[in-house]
Formats: C-alpha cells, sequence, structure tokens
C-alpha cells in the first residue's frame, strides 16, 4: 500500500482524534462512551465534513468491514481529486447495521458521497499499517477481538504520542 500525503495527513488527524477520545484524565479507556456520544451529535458534526472531515468520520469507527483490501490500499494512494464515489466502494465496505443509517444521513448532504469515501479510508488506514499486506476483514471475529481491539488503540494512542513528541524536537520514546 503507498498512502498518498493526503491520505497520510487525514490518517493521522483521524488517529489523533481517536487517541483524544480513547482515554479520560484518569487514564480509563472510555472510547465506546465518547463514540457514543459522538454519533448522537451528528446532526451537529455533519457541518464539519469538508472542514474536519477527522472528526465526523470517527463516528464510524469499528463500523466498517473490509472485504476487499487491495481496493483500499489503490484507494489511499490517490490524491484528493481522483476519488472514486461512494458507491463504487459498496463491494469493498460493509458497514455495520447501526452505521448504515448513519451513512444514509451523511450521503444526504452536499458532499457527503465523498465524505463517506474518506471515512472509508480512515477507518481502513486505522486498522492497516502502510507497507503491511492487509488481511480480508470479512470474517466475524467481533468477541475475539473485543480486547485485542482496545490494545490497539493504546498501542496507537502511544504511538500518535511518540510521533507528536518526535515532532515537536524531543526524542523518540522506545
Amino acid at each position: 500500500m503507498k498512502l498518498s500525503p493526503y491520505f497520510a495527513q487525514l490518517r493521522s488527524a483521524y488517529e489523533a482524534e481517536i487517541n483524544d477520545m480513547a482515554f479520560d484524565s484518569e487514564g480509563k479507556n472510555v472510547l465506546r462512551q465518547r463514540l457514543a456520544q459522538r454519533r448522537k451529535e451528528l446532526p451537529f458534526l455533519r457541518q464539519m465534513m469538508a472542514s474536519a472531515p477527522e472528526m465526523v468520520a470517527i463516528v464510524f469507527h469499528q463500523g466498517m468491514r473490509f472485504g476487499k483490501p487491495s481496493a483500499m490500499d489503490a484507494l489511499v494512494g490517490r490524491d484528493a481529486s481522483a476519488l472514486p464515489d461512494w458507491a463504487s466502494l459498496a463491494a469493498s465496505v460493509s458497514l455495520e447495521a447501526w452505521a448504515e443509517p448513519l451513512a444514509q444521513e451523511l450521503c444526504k448532504e452536499p458532499g457527503g458521497d465523498a465524505f463517506m469515501v474518506l471515512a472509508a479510508a480512515m477507518e481502513y488506514l486505522f486498522h492497516h499499517t502502510p507497507g503491511q499486506p492487509a488481511a480480508d476483514d470479512n470474517a466475524d471475529h467481533e468477541d475475539e477481538d473485543a480486547e485485542s481491539e482496545e490494545e490497539q488503540e493504546a498501542r496507537a494512542a502511544e504511538e500518535a504520542g511518540n510521533d507528536w513528541m518526535a515532532e515537536q524536537g524531543f526524542d523518540r520514546k522506545e
């Protein structure tokens, strides 16, 4: 997977948004509660689809499955001006039942179709590291992955924090 500069920036912003929401001040994982709250705020959030897509796309976190990783790998290598429409990703992205109405609501908005493509790409990149082959996500393994999902999020939060610190000029924590 080759990541375009456009999607590299979106990936970083999306990971930072998830990391910001993941833990409270006491270090307790509160991501599920905060995601539920964010989903309730969708009527307000949709006005930010163009200006801050990562803040809106997070409502789909853990709500997409990627049956054709090769199509998603190709997508995240494109520039913003060369993105497909949402309908063309139907064979590659499936939504969880709870995410369907959210997607339908957003697709009614101007730019909603394009936003859904971005949301899918950001969620895909959150779960797939560039440079590593992606496996099919069709298997139903929610129960098995519940704990490993939290571990992945904690690891991603730590990695994002280390990246940010390095960008600020500090030595990378190993």
